[in-house]
């Protein structure tokens, strides 16, 4: 019989590997642009695709998961993005890495949204918060997964086994959410609301909602950016390591992400909800900063760390519409707001990748000054999104 340890187990190992697939290329990026032959603007987009698809779901995720249900809507999307693991998994060029990484992110889309959908049936409001940052929190180990375990295994068996027995275990998490999940606690009725297209306008027209969207979109889109594809890369051609070196800073920023995931429902419960995400927005400007400058590497591990910590803070921008629109609407809200999330780890990914393609490469590394262009970009649209956000601290969440 499903229960709230069940809900939650099963929904935060789905999420665990829907954070290990979007943070994996920033560990086999090196091999993936060697193999097939990428330029770093065809790894940005190709890596990006993830989430480009990830974005294009949300909306109709969020009538679907409101009018449906988390239960099957959910297992059913994970399908695809088994299907898309192993066509990753045998690529020979970018068209088919391309496409296996789209349906990946389709078949990751519905994970966080329908634990969050079923965390509000499922939970009472004052528990919410705090599951929902746990959720998160264990759930993005799957990003140390990523780090130096990938690396071991990519050095041992090779990203495409990687690949295909993670395939397997999606399918198995798909299966779990169907049977070990409910929409709704024992006794309580689902209720799918009515829903259309129209009824997002409730939730588009208002500002509230473009103060959480547009920062979540700098946030969380360069958390994932850097942390997902493009910190590899910057460790590789500014510091000139080893995989396994990479790997272990990348444990270190994963681990401030996790850190900071878990932490963000107790310390939003005490020093306030839109407290927390300001400081974290805060912190994370100056994080992308010091990372531009290109300090020493011991420098560059603690400030990853604190990247992490800070961006996992800011999290909570998904969490904050449960208080800003009414209980039925929490699937169109979060996935609303989510949207931007997602779309900006596309975005800012691409843009990145652009903006470091503008530079000369030598074979397919590039000079040290195009990290620095691009993640001052990066920080000067969070400082941006951050001081429009300012607004939402003087309303009660």
């Amino acid at each position: 019989m499903p229960n709230r340890a069940s809900v939650f187990v099963i929904f935060t190992f789905a999420y665990f590997l829907s954070y290990f697939y979007r943070s994996a290329n920033a560990v086999i990026a090196p091999d993936l642009a060697g193999e097939l032959n990428l330029t770093a603007a065809q790894l940005g987009m190709m890596t990006s695709f993830f989430f480009a698809a990830f974005a294009a779901v949300q909306l109709p995720l969020g009538l679907g998961l409101d009018r449906v249900g988390p239960r099957f809507v959910t297992s059913t999307l994970m399908a695809a993005g088994a299907v898309g693991s192993l066509i990753f998994a045998n690529a020979q060029g970018f068209s088919a890495l391309a496409v296996g990484r789209a349906l990946i992110g389709v078949g990751m889309a519905g994970i966080l949204m329908g634990a969050l959908k079923a965390f509000s049936q499922w939970f009472s409001p004052q528990r919410y918060p705090t599951l929902s940052g746990l959720l998160v929190g264990v759930g993005s180990a799957g990003a140390l997964a990523a780090a130096t375990p990938l690396a071991w295994l990519n050095a041992t068996v090779g990203w495409r086994t990687v690949f295909a027995l993670g395939a397997g275990l999606v399918v198995v998490a798909a299966a779990a959410i169907i049977i070990g999940t409910r929409n709704t606690p024992p006794g309580v009725i689902w209720q799918g609301k009515q829903v259309d297209l129209r009824s997002l306008r409730i939730v588009f027209v208002d500002v509230r909602f473009w103060r959480m969207a547009l920062l979540v979109f700098f946030t969380n889109g360069a958390l994932l950016a850097f942390q997902g594809l493009w910190a590899g890369p910057y460790l590789n051609d500014v510091y000139r390591v080893d995989a396994i070196t990479r790997g272990n800073v990348l444990l270190l920023l994963s681990g401030g992400a996790t850190a900071g995931f878990l932490l963000s429902g107790w310390l939003g419960s005490r020093i306030g909800l839109t407290n927390l995400v300001t400081l974290g927005g805060a912190l994370f400007v100056a994080a992308q900063t010091i990372l531009a400058l290109q300090p020493p590497l011991a420098w560059v591990a603690a400030t990853g760390a604190l990247f992490g910590m800070s961006g996992g803070f800011t999290i909570l921008l998904l969490a904050q519409p449960r208080y800003v629109f009414p209980i039925d609407m929490t699937g169109q809200a979060t996935t609303a707001v989510n949207l931007f999330a997602i779309g900006g780890a596309a975005l800012v990914q691409w843009w990145m990748g652009l903006i470091i393609s503008l530079f000369p490469a030598a074979g397919v590394s590039y000079p040290p000054q195009a990290y620095t262009a691009a993640l001052l970009a990066s920080a000067s649209g969070t400082a941006l999104a951050l001081f429009f956000y300012l607004p939402m601290r003087r309303r009660t969440s």
